[in-house]
């Protein structure tokens, strides 16, 4: 499913994604090692197994990622000019190696852009959930996004 443009969108509109993802270890490994994070909590299972969860953690800016990621294509997939940022991240349970990911995501706010009349802001909640329901990771998400594209017999 393509985005949606900003008129498309409602206040409190809830959007339930399809797409669901398991994380792996590879996922872990290759994401912290791109983004040169050494944190050995991330890297080193014999350090892990010394800590209070006991193996290692995924990667929090992974886990981010991935929630507003599966969002895209039901929301701003082709249809927004860029993320004006991210607001109130909260990760409240860990993620490991194994876990199955799902989001949702809610429409909060929406505005007209004072400086660019194309465009609108809309404000999004997204939160991730294990696959035992709990909340693993929420944010509120700002959008730049494009309006509905004029058609030829409406320019006329």
């Amino acid at each position: 499913m393509a985005g949606l443009y900003f008129e498309q969108f409602e206040l409190g509109q809830v959007f339930v994604h399809d797409v669901r993802r398991t994380v792996t270890e590879t996922d872990n490994l290759l994401f912290t090692a791109m983004t040169h994070n050494p944190a050995a909590i991330h890297l080193d299972a014999e350090y892990a197994k010394g800590t209070e969860f006991g193996k290692p953690l995924m990667n929090s800016v992974f886990t981010l990622g991935l929630v507003v990621g599966i969002s895209v294509g039901d929301t701003t997939l082709g249809t927004t000019v860029g993320n004006l940022g991210w607001d109130e991240v909260r990760f409240p349970r860990p993620v490991f190696a194994g876990d199955t990911i799902r989001v949702e995501s809610k429409v909060l706010e929406k505005r007209e852009s004072r400086s660019r009349p194309d465009n609108g802001v809309v404000i999004f909640e997204h939160v991730g959930y294990n696959q035992r329901g709990e909340v693993i990771c929420s944010c509120k998400r700002s959008a730049l996004m494009h309006r509905l594209p004029l058609r030829v017999e409406q320019a006329a």
